[in-house]
Formats: structure tokens, sequence, C-alpha cells
């Protein structure tokens, strides 16, 4: 199973970028135990249209076009459902035994998610119902993979 991460935006360089690059690591680097062949990033270009709607929909329809075929698709809005990490790893390990070749989190940028991607999502996640920045979203969504694959491969890094 591959792992996927589309969020709109670039990190810069910097402490929030190499926090997320170690935690993507790990998940891939433990990921392998269990069947994951790859976390990808694929950073979408956030648009310069002027009107929120116009650059949610010019983002969203590169989201699709980078979204792999046959993937899970799971976008994380607040309005989605909180999981436990219990949780999240036991959807990421069904996902798995089903045979789904990839799951694809995307993350939307500062106007949020069009809703055509929203709607094609057969998951939405929530990080509470604050509003985090990216970078942020980001992070934590790679900690939580990470968290998600030792969970999965009995490590004791997570603690119940």
């Amino acid at each position: 199973m591959r792992l996927v991460v589309l969020p709109v935006g670039r990190l810069k360089a910097g402490p929030e970028r190499e926090l997320a690059e170690r935690y993507c690591e790990r998940a891939e680097k433990a990921g392998r135990a269990i069947g994951v062949k790859t976390v990808d990033v694929i950073e979408i270009d956030e648009s310069r249209a002027r009107r929120p709607s116009e650059r949610r929909s010019v983002e969203g329809a590169a989201l699709k076009a980078a979204v792999p075929k046959d993937a899970v698709i799971v976008v994380l809005d607040g309005s989605g459902q909180a999981l436990s990490s219990e949780a999240f790893a036991s959807r990421l390990g069904r996902w798995r035994d089903a045979g789904r070749a990839a799951v694809c989190f995307i993350i939307g940028g500062a106007d949020g998610l069009d809703p055509n991607v929203c709607k094609n999502a057969d998951f939405t996640l929530s990080f509470g119902a604050a509003t985090w920045p990216h970078q942020l979203v980001r992070i934590m969504l790679f900690e939580q993979l990470y968290r998600a694959v030792t969970i999965l491969c009995g490590h004791p890094y997570h603690r119940s």
C-alpha cells in the first residue's frame, strides 16, 4: 500500500519542514513491516486566482488530477470525524487488508477545499474543530501516520 499526502502549498525550509520530513521518513521506514511501500508527498501549488471560489476550484482540479488511480481518498476538514489514534490505525489497517493500493490524504489551502473534492472523498478526517495552519496539519498527519504504523506493527511508540 502507498500513502500519499496531497497538501495545497509548499513548506518552506525550516523547523516545520524538518519535523514533517522526520515523521514522513519514520512512517515510511516503520511501514515496510506492515506493507506500506512508500509515503509520498505531492505538493500542489496555491492558486493565484483572485476570488476564493476560483482558487478552490483551480486547486481542487489539481488535487483531483494528482490522486492515484483507485486510491482511498481522505480529506482533512474540521467538519470531519475525529478519530483516536487506535481507530485511525484500525481504519488504515482495514484499507490495507482490503487490498487498497493507495490511501491519499488531501489537505486544503488557505481558502479550504473545493466542494467537488470533498464530495468524492471516501472519508473526512478532522483534527478538531479549531482551524490549523496547513503546515501544522501536515506535521500532525505525518505523526499520526507514523503512530498508526507503529500501532499496527506492535511497536511500543504508542502508549494507551
